[in-house]
């Protein structure tokens, strides 16, 4: 089964940026595509973006679109969302997500 470990939320002002990271084991990491996904409080979680298994096909929802890349780094065994101009709107847990496993999420807190 995979483990997915998340990392680099914090705390940024309105139009920050942060790169969130998921660091997965237990699998083969070229076998899995990945989804980002995130829950404000009192929301269901939404997805945010996919990435397949090479790396060229991506997702994004669209209010993320423009803002928000995906991308993956097959020999660190790593996801990566990298977003810019964040938003107030935006802060919520996000979590990391494949082969039906979700990890603990990590929060990203935007000021207004």
């Amino acid at each position: 089964q995979v483990q997915l470990v998340e990392s680099g939320g914090g705390l940024v002002q309105a139009g920050d940026s942060l790169r969130l990271s998921c660091a997965a084991s237990g699998r083969t990491f070229s076998s899995l595509a990945f989804n980002w996904y995130r829950q404000a409080p009192g929301e269901k979680r939404e997805f945010v973006a996919a990435i397949g298994r090479s790396g060229d096909n991506t997702l994004y929802s669209d209010t993320v679109k423009s803002r928000f890349t995906n991308s993956r780094d097959d020999a660190k065994n790593t996801v990566y969302l990298q977003m810019n101009d964040l938003r107030p709107g935006e802060a919520a847990i996000y979590y990391c997500n494949a082969d039906c496993t979700w990890g603990q999420g990590t929060q990203v807190t935007v000021s207004s």
